[in-house]
Parts: structure tokens; C-alpha cells; sequence
């Protein structure tokens, strides 16, 4: 159905119109050198930021309410580290934090995995607990398609990031891609079956070599991505 989010709206709540202006204003802000923008933002986008990347963590062990703001903190970290960013809107600073988010978990899966091999520096607290092992195989899983995807297609691949892991409506995608919603509709479809199929064979290789992966090979957090 058009219009429904990234994700079931129980779990991501969406800023109304009024609060969308706010963002812009303060985006404004920051871009003209407001010292005191970047508090607002914080304030203004902390609390979406957090659900969002407890989706991302879904699946982990419970009781470990950190997790989702460690992985928030991490993502303030580079975006705000990135010297000479400026997000436009609320479609592009949710885009830039969902693939700072997704960054930050393909590195500490990496690292995981290292870990696992004997090398590395030590746990990776984001993804701790008995289904780890799953979760780092999926974003790495996640990871390698997309980038599959990319140099095929870099607009379908970055409609993907801003879906999925950015949690943003398909209008709120096409307006930050620049393109007709009818185009975005176009390219969702491709790009969605794409990516299932892909994490499909992933899964399967997996299962033939032993190694472990999602049971229905989708990132987590797509369960609403059906539109």
C-alpha cells in the first residue's frame, strides 16, 4: 500500500508535518553555522534514531537496552565527524544516518567474525548473545548484495539504504533520489525482489558450507517493506 513506511509504524514512529519543518529549520541551521543546531537536531531526531537502530538490532539478546543507543551514539559520531556534511532535509539526514548505521554494524559483524578466526581486538558489544553469529552473517550478507547492486545500479541500491535502513516512505525516498514517485515504484520492485533473491542463494550457500544465516534471508527490519 503506498504511503505505508519502511517498517510497521507500531515500530518507527514518523515525525508529523510540523515536526518535519522543525528538522529542516534547524538543518538550516547547522548548514549556516548555528553552534547551538547541532543540540536541537539531537534533540529533535535522538528518539526515531533509537527505534530505528532497535529495529536494526532486533534479534539480539534481550535485556541489552544499550545496544540500540550505542548504535545511535556511534552514528552521531561519524555523521557529525564528517567534515563538510550538510543535510538538505528529512529525507537526506535520515538517509545519511541509516547508512551510517548500516556502516557500523557491517564493521563490528567484521570484526566479529575476526574475533571468531582468532584475530581481531575483543567481543563487539553490538552484537553479543546467542544469535549473533546469525546476525553477523546477515549484515555481511546484506552488505555484499547491496554493494553487488551498486555497480550494476547505484540509484537502486541507495533506494534500498534509504528503505530499509533509513526507514523512509517510498514519496520520502523519491524526493531524496530526485526522481518521480512512479520511478521509485519502478526500481522498489526490481530492487526489493533483487535483494531477496540474492540473500536466497546467500542463504543457501550458507546452509551447504555449515555457516549460519537469516531463516527468511531478509535484513532485519524489512518484515514492512511489502509495499
Amino acid at each position: 500500500m503506498e504511503g505505508r513506511t519502511a517498517h510497521d509504524e507500531s515500530q518507527i514512529p514518523r515525525g508529523d508535518q510540523n515536526s518535519a519543518g522543525v528538522l529542516t529549520q534547524i538543518l538550516a541551521d547547522l548548514r549556516h553555522g548555528d553552534v547551538e543546531a547541532r543540540g536541537r537536531l539531537v534533540a529533535v531526531v535522538y528518539d526515531e534514531l533509537r527505534e530505528l537502530a532497535a529495529v536494526h538490532l532486533r534479534g539480539e539478546r534481550t535485556g541489552h537496552t544499550l545496544q540500540p543507543t550505542a548504535l545511535v551514539h556511534e552514528a552521531f559520531l561519524r555523521l557529525f565527524g564528517n567534515v563538510g556534511s550538510h543535510w538538505e532535509n528529512r529525507g537526506h539526514f535520515f538517509g545519511a544516518a541509516g547508512e551510517a548505521m548500516r556502516r557500523i554494524l557491517v564493521d563490528y559483524a567484521r570484526r566479529r567474525n575476526a574475533a571468531k578466526r582468532g584475530g581481531g581486538t575483543g567481543p563487539t558489544p553490538l552484537l553479543e548473545g546467542p544469535s549473533a553469529d546469525t546476525n553477523a552473517a546477515r549484515i555481511l550478507a546484506v552488505d555484499e548484495a547491496l554493494e553487488r547492486l551498486g555497480w550494476d545500479d547505484e540509484r537502486k541500491r541507495k533506494l534500498i539504504e534509504l528503505r530499509f535502513f533509513a526507514g523512509l516512505t517510498l514519496e520520502e525516498a523519491a524526493r531524496t533520489l530526485d526522481v518521480s514517485l512512479a520511478t521509485a515504484k519502478r526500481d522498489w520492485a526490481y530492487a526489493k525482489a533483487w535483494l531477496y533473491r540474492e540473500l536466497a542463494d546467500a542463504e543457501d550457500a550458507a546452509g551447504r558450507d555449515g555457516r549460519t544465516m537469516p531463516e527468511n534471508g531478509r535484513p532485519a527490519g524489512s518484515e514492512g517493506c511489502d509495499a
